[in-house]
């Protein structure tokens, strides 16, 4: 036998039988196409026919044959007393032969595409947390600002704007408010850019406690910054009194005065500018500076030329934000400006709710449409002086200071230093030395020291005492009521993208950036009126205080919510919800032990805010509803200066606890959400 004869015989030998009844005696069945080559072959005339309906006599004379093939013994043995699941396509029920021909033209288009369709996850946002969030802020935010609005527009159609803005009282309040927030926003633009430009370019010590102690004055209640000014200069100051250094009796107060209100707005908003400008600072590249030097420029030509313009952008939006907080501030002109006669636009709103009429709503509506006017006016200014410019940086940010002093070290740390001894450590002591003698101008010595004042206020004053159970019940209630709001919104806001989510984050943040004397109008209008269905009116209890805090303090509540949201592993909730849990389960095991540091921050921000808030209280408190901040403004007008000090110390010791305890918390909160923190 030739080697060919050899070759063509063992082909014979290896190839299947082609016996037309192998397929019946075979006992295994032959496979049917699968269901996406079945989609695609149906697009073909003849072949859909083949592959969906057995293919006919040519199909079928066609068709592979198939034989048992033997398994080996040990694989045998290994697999004996197994159940194999089912084959698709091997068992008579799924064959397609089996099915109707209408059923079978739908599976090969329709379930090839559900197969290859993703599913849905199971157990992610629940339905009812986009309308929970929703209803909170057209609540909190859009209904009270929509009802101000409406009042405005009703004022302009009636007529009733310019009558009201070119009396002789409102345009001179006006005029008053400019002057004080324009001249208030260059002293914080001033000091502001001071210490942030040495904190975030320059190699001095101690810019932890520098930036905690310049950030004191934005936290303490501006009616005490007032106050302590006072005690601090005149006459009648008892520090100055004790030191000698007090003015001839008779001499006018200086601070009474439109510059002596733009002097306090001014350092009560630098930190405003001291923030902005220092994180853009810390986030702008070393390159431009590292090549100027290279290039030889000067310490002078690289700060005019590679400096000025990468903060101008913070610059910019500090001096706004400066502006914009002076035109709503209420308690230093009310200090200030009122034993003058000097009326801003916050204290006209307050003497005419004073003296109630019958157009008061509607006038009140008016000037705090006016104040919110001017504010906006304020923002856009910064847009437009932001816009057409570019400010994207390339380079490595967060280096280490670009200028190194050298012997000028010293000299600027003892500049920085002696600053914040004038702005904020001279005023506190002359507020403690008032509060320990016996009334306003006694000079202070050991025969006049007395803590009596204390004892008065804390023990004996039912008045202070009920505006401390207040404060502590409104601000608690607000910072624990809060975090029902904004962990489910922070939650929301991580989790979904696009349009619907930017307008919830704008709407939080309005009502905060809002003076909050526009605030406290807006709630009066809205809720003075007996609330529908239930027949009972808000105004003039605790509740309505709340319901405004609630409104002015949500974007604060969120914002250390939020940042611990975005800094979290997407990928924690979701093996927890692949592992069956829901959506309480996960909150409870897994996302609230990760964020509870961030709103434990939270708490502490928005009660060290709301127990020394005034601006809103002033217009929404009543006869047992006062605030500390209420009270001390009372007790000042009335004269107990040694009472409204005393109480102002206790407000700052508490400030400087609370602040005190976020700074023990640093390590554990996310980046961003204590604001001194470099």
């Amino acid at each position: 036998m030739t080697g060919a004869d050899e070759i063509a015989r063992s082909r014979r030998l290896r190839a299947p039988a082609a016996a037309p009844d192998a397929e019946r005696g075979s006992g295994v069945k032959n496979l049917e196409p699968p269901l996406r080559l079945r989609s695609t072959a149906r697009r073909f005339g003849r072949l859909r026919f083949l592959f969906l309906f057995g293919g006919g006599e040519a199909a079928e004379s066609r068709s592979p044959q198939t034989t048992a093939a033997r398994l080996p013994d040990e694989l045998t043995r290994t697999l004996s007393g197994v159940e194999l699941p089912a084959v698709p396509h091997a068992t008579e029920e799924g064959s397609p032969k089996a099915k109707s021909a209408q059923h079978a033209d739908r599976a090969g288009r329709w379930f090839a595409f559900r197969l290859r369709k993703r599913r849905a996850p199971s157990g992610g946002e629940p339905a009812w947390l986009l309308p929970f969030v929703l209803g909170a802020v057209l609540l909190l935010s859009v209904l009270p600002l929509a009802r101000l609005a409406g009042a405005g527009v009703s004022g302009l159609v009636d007529g009733q704007a310019a009558q009201l803005i070119f009396e002789p009282a409102t345009f001179s309040a006006l005029r008053n408010t400019l002057v004080t927030a324009t001249g208030g926003m260059a002293v914080s633009l001033a000091l502001g850019s001071l210490f942030a430009f040495a904190v975030a370019l320059t190699d001095i010590r101690g810019k932890l406690a520098l930036s905690f102690a310049f950030m004191l004055p934005m936290m303490i209640p501006p009616q005490v910054t007032a106050l302590a000014w006072v005690e601090m200069s005149g006459p009648a100051s008892p520090l100055l009194k004790t030191l000698g250094l007090a003015p001839p009796l008779g001499s006018p107060q200086p601070l009474y005065s439109l510059s002596g209100i733009a002097l306090l707005l001014g350092v009560q908003h630098a930190p405003l500018v001291f923030l902005a400008l220092k994180a853009g600072l810390a986030a702008s590249p070393r390159d431009g500076i590292e090549a100027a030097r290279l290039a030889g420029a000067g310490p002078f030509r690289v700060f005019r030329d590679i400096v000025l313009p990468l903060g101008a952008p913070g610059l910019i939006a500090g001096g706004a934000i400066a502006f914009v907080s002076g035109i709503g501030n209420f308690g230093i002109p009310a200090i200030l400006g009122i034993p003058a006669g000097i009326e801003t636009l916050p204290t006209l709103i307050f003497s005419r709710l004073a003296s109630f009429g019958a157009a008061t709503f509607g006038e009140i509506a008016l000037i705090s449409t006016l104040i919110a006017a001017i504010s906006a006016a304020g923002l856009i200014v910064q847009q437009r002086a932001l816009a057409g410019r570019d400010y994207r940086l390339i380079g490595h940010s967060g280096a280490r200071a670009a200028f190194a002093l050298g012997r000028f070290r010293i000299a600027l740390e003892v500049l920085l230093w002696a600053l914040l001894a004038l702005v904020l450590a001279a005023p506190l002591l002359a507020l403690v030395a008032s509060s320990l003698v016996p009334a306003y101008g006694v000079p202070l010595n050991l025969n006049t020291m007395s803590l009596s004042a204390y004892a008065e206020i804390l023990f004996r004053q039912s008045i202070t005492l009920t505006a401390l159970k207040n404060s502590l019940f409104l601000a608690s209630a607000a910072a624990l009521g809060l975090l029902t709001v904004t962990v489910p919104a922070a939650y929301l806001l991580t989790r979904r993208k696009g349009a619907l989510a930017n307008l919830i984050a704008i709407l939080i943040e309005i009502p905060y950036a809002l003076p909050g004397i526009v605030l406290a109008v807006a709630f009066i209008l809205t809720f003075a009126a007996p609330l529908p269905g239930v027949g009972v009116s808000l105004y003039g209890t605790i509740w309505i205080i709340l319901a405004a805090y609630f409104s002015s303090f949500l974007a604060v509540s969120l914002k250390p919510v939020l940042s611990a949201f975005l800094q979290m592993d997407p990928a924690l909730e979701e093996a927890a919800r692949l592992a069956g849990a829901g959506f309480f389960r996960r909150m409870r095991d897994v996302l609230l032990p990760l964020v509870a540091p961030a709103a434990g921050a939270s708490v502490i921000l928005v009660f060290l805010i709301a127990a020394n808030e005034l601006t809103v209280s002033a217009l929404l408190w009543s006869a047992g509803t006062q605030t500390l901040g209420v009270a001390i403004f009372n007790l000042d007008d009335s004269g107990s200066s040694d009472l409204a000090s005393a109480l102002s110390v206790l407000v700052v010791l508490l400030v400087i606890a609370l602040m005190t305890a976020l700074e023990f918390l640093a390590k554990h909160l996310p980046e961003g959400v204590l604001p001194w923190r470099n």
